[in-house]
C-alpha cells in the first residue's frame, strides 16, 4: 500500500499542501475550543445528596435521615458504591458510579429513587442533590466585607448580617447567571430572621398553645389575589396585601378572638430581629467577613468561566452600598494562566532547540524547516484529537510532548531524501529534472519509510499500558498518554505525507551530500569509543549487566 500511496502523494503534492493549511486552520479553530485546567480532574461520578435537619443529633440524622436514603438507593443501574456522613443537623449521603456514566444519567436516577424515599423521613425533611460539579469545580473565591468606619443608612456600623444579607440579596443572584456556574456557596456572616418567643402563661391565659401561633403566622403572612373588577372599560385588580414585611405587621397578627376581643400575637410574644444558627465562620485579616464559592459546571472551561465570573464581579462592585468591598480571595484563572505558561515557555524552547539541532544535522536550512514544521502540524492535529475527546489541555497533557519523538521519523525521510538527490545529481553531473528529482524522493522515502515506521510504532507501543489503568490513576494519566499517542500518529501520517510532498516542491537546485560539523565533531569522539568497545564487547556487556 505504501508503494502507490507514497508516489500518489508526490503527483498530489499541492493537494496535500492544500490539505495541510487546512488541518492547520481546524487545529486553529479547535484551539479556542480546548478545555484548559491545571491539571487533570480525577473525581469520579458522583452525586451527593444534602439534607438538613435542624435540631437533629448525629444519632438521629443517621437513623432517621441517612439510613433510609441509602437503603432507598441501594441497587441503582451502574452504581459502585454509597458513602455517607452524618452529623449535627446535616445528613450527606454521596452516591459513586461507575466511570462512564453520564453524570445527568446519574443523577436522573437518583432523583427518582429521592421521590420514594422522601415518604419515609420525618415530616418537613427535604433531601436535596448537591451542584452538577466535581471536587475540582471550586474556580473562584471572594469576600464580602465592610472598610474600616463605614456606616450603613442609619448610621450604624456595618454587621456580619448586614455583609450577609448583602451576599444572598445582590451578590449571588447575579453570579448564578453566570454561564458555566452550577452553584454559589455562602460561608459566614448570619441569615437574617424574625424570631417569635411566645410567653407560656399569656398563652395558657387565653387558652392557646404553640399550634395556634403557627398556624396564625402561616394564615396571616401570604398576599391573596381576588380577581379584579371591570368600570368604564378599565381593570382594577383585587388583592390582599398581607405578607408581613417587619416586626409591626407581625406584632399585628391577630391569634384569635376572646370575648369580641383580637388577641394579637405581640400580646402574647416577644418579637425581635435574630438569626439562622450558623455553624461556621469566614474570618480575614482578623475580621468576620463573608465567604463566597463559586462552582463550575461539569464539563465547562474552568478559565473561561472563572475569568466570566471576575468580569461580573467588577460589574457587581458598582452596585454595591457605599463602604462595602468585594474582593477576590482565589481565582483559577491565574493558576491555569501561570500552568499554561510554563506548558507554552517549555514547549517553544523545545521547538526551538529541536529546529537549532536539525539545521546543525541536516546542515540543510529548507531541510530542516520542512521538518521543524512537523511540530505545529502535529501539534494542531492533537488538539483537534482533544477536543473531539474531551480532553483537556494541562500540565500533565501538554506537557508530556516530547518533539523530539515526533520529528524522528521525519528527519529520517528528509536526510535520506538529501543523500539521494546528492548522489543522483553526482551521478548524473548535472541538475535533476522535475520529474528526475520526483521519482529520487519517491525512492528515496520508500527506502526508509519502513525503519520509520516501525521506531513511531515502538514509541506508541509503549504508551498503550496506560490506557488500561482505571480509577484515579487512568483520570490521571490518560491525557498524557491519549496526547502523546496521538501526537506520534499525527507525525506519522505527516512524515509519509506533507514530508515528501514538501521536499518534491521546496528542495530544488543543487544538493550536496555533506556532513555537518556537529557530525564530524560527533564521529571524532564516537569512533575511536565505538571502536574501544567492540574490541572490548564482553567487558562493555558486563559493565552493562552490572549496572542493571
Amino acid at each position: 500500500m505504501l508503494n502507490s500511496f507514497i508516489p500518489l502523494v508526490i503527483r498530489r503534492r499541492w493537494l496535500v499542501m492544500f490539505l495541510s493549511v487546512a488541518l492547520i486552520a481546524l487545529g486553529l479553530f479547535n484551539l479556542q475550543k480546548l478545555t484548559i485546567d491545571a491539571v487533570p480532574d480525577i473525581t469520579n461520578v458522583q452525586v451527593q445528596i444534602n439534607t438538613e435537619a435542624p435540631g437533629y443529633t448525629p444519632l438521629e440524622t443517621e437513623q432517621r435521615i441517612t439510613f433510609p436514603i441509602e437503603w432507598a438507593l441501594a441497587g441503582l443501574p451502574r452504581l459502585e458504591y454509597t458513602r455517607s456522613l452524618s452529623r449535627y443537623g446535616l445528613s450527606q449521603v454521596t452516591v459513586v458510579f461507575e466511570e462512564g456514566t453520564d453524570i445527568y444519567f446519574a443523577r436522573q436516577l437518583v432523583n427518582e429513587r429521592l421521590q420514594a424515599a422522601t415518604a419515609q423521613l420525618p415530616a418537613g425533611i427535604e433531601p436535596m442533590m448537591g451542584p452538577v460539579a466535581t471536587g475540582l469545580g471550586e474556580i473562584y473565591m471572594y469576600t464580602v466585607d465592610a472598610q474600616p468606619g463605614a456606616v450603613n443608612e442609619a448610621g450604624k456600623p456595618w454587621t456580619a448580617m448586614d455583609l450577609r444579607t448583602i451576599h444572598e440579596w445582590i451578590v449571588k443572584p447575579q453570579l448564578i447567571t453566570v454561564p458555566g456556574v452550577t452553584e454559589v456557596n455562602t460561608v459566614g456572616g448570619y441569615t437574617k430572621q424574625f424570631h417569635v418567643m411566645p410567653h407560656a402563661d399569656h398563652l395558657a391565659a387565653h387558652g392557646l398553645g404553640l399550634d395556634d401561633v403557627f398556624n396564625a403566622l402561616e394564615r396571616n403572612n401570604a398576599n391573596m389575589g381576588a380577581g379584579y373588577i371591570e368600570r368604564s372599560g378599565e381593570q382594577y385588580l383585587v388583592r390582599v396585601p398581607g405578607q408581613a414585611e417587619g416586626i409591626a405587621d407581625l406584632e399585628r397578627i391577630i391569634v384569635a378572638q376572646r370575648h369580641g376581643v383580637s388577641i394579637r400575637l405581640g400580646d402574647i410574644a416577644d418579637i425581635d430581629l435574630g438569626s439562622k444558627l450558623r455553624s461556621g465562620a469566614a474570618t480575614k485579616d482578623g475580621r468576620e467577613v463573608v465567604l463566597g464559592t463559586v462552582f463550575m459546571l461539569v464539563g465547562e472551561n474552568s478559565r473561561i468561566v472563572a475569568k466570566a465570573v471576575d468580569e461580573k464581579l467588577a460589574e457587581i462592585r458598582r452596585s454595591l452600598p457605599a463602604g462595602i468591598e468585594l474582593k477576590t480571595a482565589y481565582n483559577r484563572e491565574s493558576l491555569v494562566d501561570q500552568t499554561i505558561a510554563t506548558v507554552t515557555k517549555n514547549l517553544w524552547e523545545g521547538a526551538l532547540l529541536v529546529v537549532v539541532v536539525l539545521f546543525l544535522l541536516l546542515g540543510n536550512l529548507r531541510a530542516a524547516l520542512i521538518t521543524a514544521m512537523i511540530i505545529p502540524l502535529s501539534m494542531l492535529m492533537t488538539i483537534s484529537g482533544m477536543v473531539q475527546n474531551k480532553v483537556s489541555g494541562n500540565l500533565m497533557s501538554l506537557g508530556a510532548l516530547d518533539f523530539g519523538l515526533i520529528v524522528d521519523g521525519a528527519v529520517i525521510i528528509v536526510e535520506n531524501c538529501l543523500r539521494r538527490l546528492a548522489l543522483a545529481q553526482q551521478d548524473l553531473g548535472r541538475l535533476l529534472q522535475r520529474e528526475e528529482r520526483f521519482k529520487v524522493v519517491e525512492q528515496a522515502t520508500l527506502e526508509v519509510i519502513r525503519p520509520s515506521l516501525f521506531g513511531v510504532a515502538i514509541i506508541t507501543i509503549v504508551y498503550l499500558p496506560i490506557f488500561a489503568l482505571s480509577g484515579v490513576e487512568g483520570k490521571m494519566f490518560h491525557p498524557m498518554a491519549f496526547t502523546v499517542v496521538a501526537a506520534l500518529l499525527a507525525s506519522l501520517l505527516l512524515a509519509i505525507s506533507f514530508v515528501p510532498a514538501a521536499v518534491a516542491i521546496v528542495v530544488t537546485g543543487s544538493v550536496r551530500e555533506r556532513e555537518s560539523v556537529a557530525i564530524r565533531l560527533a564521529k571524532l569522539v564516537y569512533r575511536p569509543a565505538l571502536n574501544w568497545a567492540l574490541r572490548l564487547r564482553w567487558l562493555v556487556i558486563a559493565i552493562a549487566l552490572g549496572i542493571l
